[in-house]
């Protein structure tokens, strides 16, 4: 059955929500409860019942060393008609969009941190490759799907390999401007179910690819290095785990093609230009 915003409502109003706003739909159907101070975050499967808990328990855990990130409204996470559901204060309002500047200076906050006192998982960025994949099914050219797949574990392989140069320990994993919210105290974290405990280039990788592929303005790059103090672009496993995510990006954007024309065209873009290994060719974001 696909997840839908149908789907996911009902899913909120079996846990006795039946007025909430959307706010996204993604990997999650996020609501505004009708209270107006929480939100509540809908997963697609039962599968995710783990990762839904591990990212309340994250919370938490930013929340006793200071780190300026989105607070768990419950402490559980639980399962309503196999979807898991969590609730989240509800930030402020926005006063401006987040920068660049302003992910680093959060990043670095969170690479300064030891490990926690529970188990993070290692950033696989290739780990929802084949789901992805499937969810596309025939949409997708078989080819395409075979050459991504083989990508995927040459890439796993190198990226295992790796010599990091800074010290490993806990990410964001996600580390995009998107993935910060900034209220009238400042910027903030969301998103934290990708937070891991991996190479900390994972984090910065993220940024170089976005200037380098979906058009991010270079002086706004150089703002993000800057904040950081340093440029990951520097460092000989840059290109390793830039081809990682590049892999991981187009199949993820292969399990929207079924029924949506844009979505397609965007895959066979991307794959086209890994096929060509032209880095210049511009991805849309999607």
């Amino acid at each position: 059955m696909a997840f839908t915003e149908e789907l996911a409502r009902a899913v909120l109003a079996a846990d006795g929500h039946h007025q909430a706003k959307l706010i996204a739909l993604g990997e999650n159907a996020v609501f505004e409860l009708s209270d107006g101070a929480a939100v509540a975050k809908v997963g697609r499967g039962p599968e995710l019942l783990e990762r839904a808990a591990r990212e309340l328990r994250t919370a938490t855990w930013l929340a006793a060393h200071g780190v300026p990130a989105v607070r768990a409204a419950e402490p559980e996470a639980r399962l309503v008609d196999g979807h898991p559901v969590t609730y989240w204060e509800r930030l402020p309002d926005t006063v401006r969009p987040a920068e660049p500047a302003d992910l680093a200076a959060l990043l670095r906050l969170v690479h300064a941190l030891p490990e926690p006192d529970f188990a993070l998982p290692r950033r696989d960025l290739l780990d929802g490759v084949e789901r992805w994949l499937r969810l596309a099914g025939t949409a997708v050219d078989p080819a395409d799907a075979a050459y991504l797949r083989e990508r995927r574990d040459g890439f796993a392989a190198a990226a295992a390999a790796l010599t990091p140069h800074i010290t490993p320990g806990p990410i964001h994993g996600d580390a995009l401007p998107r993935n910060v919210h900034v209220g009238p105290q400042g910027p903030v974290l969301v998103d934290l179910e990708t937070v891991s405990s991996d190479l900390r280039e994972h984090d910065l990788v993220v940024m170089a690819l976005s200037r380098d592929r979906y058009g991010l303005d270079p002086a706004a790059y150089a703002s993000f290095t800057a904040a950081y103090g340093w440029d990951v672009r520097d460092w000989e496993g840059c290109a390793v785990l830039r081809g990682a995510r590049e892999t991981a990006s187009c199949a993820w954007v292969a399990q929207h093609a079924p029924g949506n024309p844009a979505a397609l065209a965007e895959f066979r873009r991307r794959v086209a230009s890994l096929r060509d290994d032209d880095p210049t060719v511009r991805w849309h974001a999607f």
